[in-house]
């Protein structure tokens, strides 16, 4: 019944979405990408700029099934002029299929140069660009507020050793130690892919962490086997997470602002910087040179209609880039280090802002990477292990089983920290 509902979901966009096909006046562009609510209304302030520029009416729909419908839509030929989509693996598959067209005749020389060699990079596939990061979020963060938790300083980060003691403190204060939740629409778990990740990053360095998201380390190694039971040392101590498994993510956070709180610390990406309050960060505990994990929504060019090529370096632009941040109270952040820092708000803000734009060594989170297949296991391999923690070994030897069965050429070799 679940299946059937969520294709009749599915069916029902599609239905509406003419929308999504290259049809029309000549003088729109269509954009497909999973904003709705208040997202989708910050992101329409972007659209509305252009359109206040140049004339051209842009079209755009929102939706959780973005990959259902932006693939059926390429499939019948009728793809969007411009998709945002949410990591750089889901970019390439379709890249990889023809459907993407490459930005070197479309991005200004001038737009480039406001971004670090680091981000375009990043924005590449296979060595040419294909995409512009319409937002952006630092990971690699937790989240405490300093009247709580004194004992931390956004000056200095603590080793993970300190980290584990202070939770033992804070685990005895009345609340848990930590805020955490898996839930999430459509699809749970990636809140403990973003642990594990950065224990990867942060303890067997950049290099491997490349090499294990390029599908050439296996999960069965002990860098990574080391990496899940670390994040046990958290999320399955007792008094340290509360109802971890049944919490939306983006609930997860709302207890450290209660009195008294009802947890402490939030290992969270940089939208929390919006959810008000007086909170700081400390950088992810690491054993060696400092990486920070990065995510990115991207916009991908689908159709080489003029009016689409005209909005994707409109996209690129400082103008562009600051009105999502502007409006957004602080929890949207953009790469472009043409933006003035000023409109971020707050000094936290600011420093997240200079942390993506700056020198500071960025690698994009692992399961964005990842083909599809392995992403999707990975996910479900965090409730799996939640439940069944003594099935480890089990749960990291069925991921090692899906990893050798994608094909080489579906994974990306993206540079971490360089």
């Amino acid at each position: 019944m679940v299946r059937a509902a969520a294709l009749a979901v599915v069916a029902a966009l599609l239905t509406g979405a003419g929308a999504c096909g290259a049809g029309g006046d000549g003088e729109s562009v269509t954009v497909l990408a999973s904003w709705t609510g208040g997202e989708a209304t910050a992101f329409r302030e972007v659209l509305d700029r252009f359109t206040a520029r140049t004339g051209i009416r842009v079209d755009y729909q929102g939706t959780r099934a973005l990959n259902q419908v932006l693939t059926t839509e390429v499939q019948k030929g009728t793809p969007p002029d411009i998709a945002v989509l949410p990591s750089p693996g889901d970019l390439a598959s379709f890249v990889r299929r023809g459907a993407v067209r490459p930005l070197g005749d479309v991005i200004d020389a001038g737009a480039e140069q406001t971004h670090s060699p680091q981000w375009l990079r990043l924005e590449q596939i296979e060595n040419a660009r294909y995409a512009v990061a319409v937002k952006t979020s630092l990971k690699s963060l937790i989240w405490y507020d300093p009247r709580r938790v004194p004992d931390l300083s956004g000056d200095t980060p603590p080793t993970w050793d300190e980290l584990i003691r202070l939770s033992d403190r804070l685990s005895t204060a009345g609340g848990a130690a930590w805020c955490m939740g898996m839930g999430s629409t459509p699809v749970s778990g990636w809140p403990g892919t973003d642990w594990i990740e950065d224990l990867v990053l942060h303890r067997a360095g950049t290099a491997v962490y490349q090499r294990w998201t390029a599908g050439q380390v296996a999960w069965t190694a002990p860098e990574i086997r080391r990496a899940w039971t670390a994040w046990g040392e958290v999320a399955l101590r007792p008094g340290y997470v509360r109802g971890l498994l049944f919490t939306d993510f983006g609930d997860a956070g709302r207890a450290m602002h209660t009195d008294p709180p009802g947890c402490f610390l939030h290992h969270q990406a940089s939208f929390v910087a919006g959810d008000g309050g007086d909170l700081d960060f400390v950088p992810f505990p690491s054993s060696g040179p400092r990486a920070w994990e990065v995510s990115a929504d991207l916009a991908g060019l689908f159709t080489d209609k003029p009016q689409a090529r005209e909005l994707m370096r409109f996209l690129a632009t400082d103008e562009a880039q600051s009105i999502w941040p502007a409006v957004s109270h602080g929890s949207v952040f953009s790469a472009n280090r043409g933006v003035d820092p000023a409109i971020y708000g707050n000094a936290v803000s600011r420093r997240i802002a200079q942390t993506l734009t700056g020198t500071a060594a960025l690698c994009f989170d692992a399961s964005d990477l990842m083909p599809s297949a392995m992403t999707n296991a990975f996910y479900r391999a965090v409730l799996e292990y939640l439940q069944s923690p003594d099935r480890l070994d089990q749960i990291l030897g069925r991921l090692d089983q899906v990893r050798t069965a994608v094909p080489a050429a579906d994974w990306l070799d993206v540079p971490c920290g360089g």
